[in-house]
């Protein structure tokens, strides 16, 4: 049995079986559902239910407490529907979604660059075959059946023609089932299967706000894509980029940002690290990368927020920015949260 689902104030709607969740029913329709890791661990598919009846699969907690509960709050990635459903969500607002295929792509090159970060540029059957939004990721398809999700770190207008290639900043989880392939037996010309574009993490650019953009780790590869699409935009909105890092080894594109910056006058960049040692001689800010935004911008009301990286950071980012004033429908996130998260 199908039921409707209408989301508000979009007046998008599609249908939805008995034995799906409403997410993936609205990604197979081309509805841009807001989510991050479909597995109930993030919260970024959150939802007010407005009316109709769903049933929720388990979940964390910490993506959705009690309190949101009760007030009809609920995550798409884990509900289906019993009934007709009306949803309310400010960010389904297109309705020009990219299909999203499966495809072969072939390893073009590795690059290392940082002790535990490997940039993997996967060369795609032709610039057709794959259309995206900057900021928004591909996911692995493992023999297994199991899937690993990356960002991709570079600008659809930067894919040639002949030979379209889209870069991926993987950061090594030791015994992780795709990491460790990555940094132990991957080699050049090796191919992978992949589906794309994933994701609701994507400049809005019908507003004139300035933009916080916030990176912790790798979170910066989708960060980077943005940079690369505003400056290709001109774009003259100010972007202030707080990217953070333990060690100033983790700001491992460091000098590439100051050269964006050379030529994106409204771009102003903020590189944090919180646990520098002596030998690293590092001059610049220390501490929570998400508390030095507030230091500078105390009053966040007339921002947009991009975050991204880890869960923890993205978590207290949006809730310390509520409190400066953020509004919640300008908080826009990708959090990177890996299969331990998910435990």
């Amino acid at each position: 049995m199908a039921f409707q689902v209408l989301v508000q104030p979009s007046g998008r709607s599609f249908s939805v079986d008995a034995n799906e969740t409403l997410l993936s029913a609205g990604i197979r329709q081309g509805v841009a559902m807001p989510y991050g890791c479909k597995d109930g661990a993030c919260g970024s598919c959150k939802c007010q239910k407005i009316s109709g009846d769903v049933q929720m699969a388990t979940y964390q907690h910490k993506a959705l407490s009690e309190e949101e509960l009760s007030r009809g709050m609920v995550l798409t990635c884990r509900a289906t529907a019993l009934s007709d459903v009306v949803l309310e969500s400010k960010q389904v607002t297109r309705a020009d979604a990219f299909p999203i295929r499966k495809m072969p792509v072939r390893v073009a090159s590795m690059q290392t660059l940082s002790h535990d970060v490997m940039r993997i540029s996967l060369q795609l059957p032709s610039t057709e075959v794959m259309q995206y939004h900057a900021g928004q990721y591909v996911e692995f398809l493992l023999r297994d059946g199991s899937r690993r999700a990356y960002s991709i770190a570079n600008a659809p207008h930067t894919l040639v023609a002949g030979a379209p290639v889209i870069d991926l900043h993987i950061r090594h989880m030791p015994g992780g089932k795709f990491t460790d392939h990555v940094f132990g037996a991957m080699k050049e010309k090796e191919i992978q299967r992949i589906e794309a574009p994933f994701g609701s993490f994507y400049l809005r650019e019908d507003s004139d706000k300035p933009m916080v953009l916030l990176a912790s780790g790798t979170g910066f590869a989708p960060i980077k894509a943005l940079i690369e699409h505003m400056q290709h935009r001109q774009t003259q909105r100010p972007a202030y980029l707080y990217w953070g890092g333990r060690r100033p080894t983790d700001v491992y594109m460091h000098d590439w940002v100051i050269a964006q910056c050379q030529h994106m006058p409204h771009l102003h960049y903020v590189p944090v690290v919180s646990d520098a040692l002596p030998e690293d001689h590092w001059q610049g800010r220390t501490g929570f990368v998400h508390a030095a935004v507030l230091q500078d911008i105390p009053d966040l009301s007339n921002y947009q927020v991009y975050a991204c990286g880890a869960p923890v950071v993205i978590d207290a980012a949006q809730r310390d920015y509520a409190l400066h004033g953020l509004p919640a429908d300008e908080f826009f996130a990708d959090s990177f949260t890996s299969e331990a998260d998910k435990l």
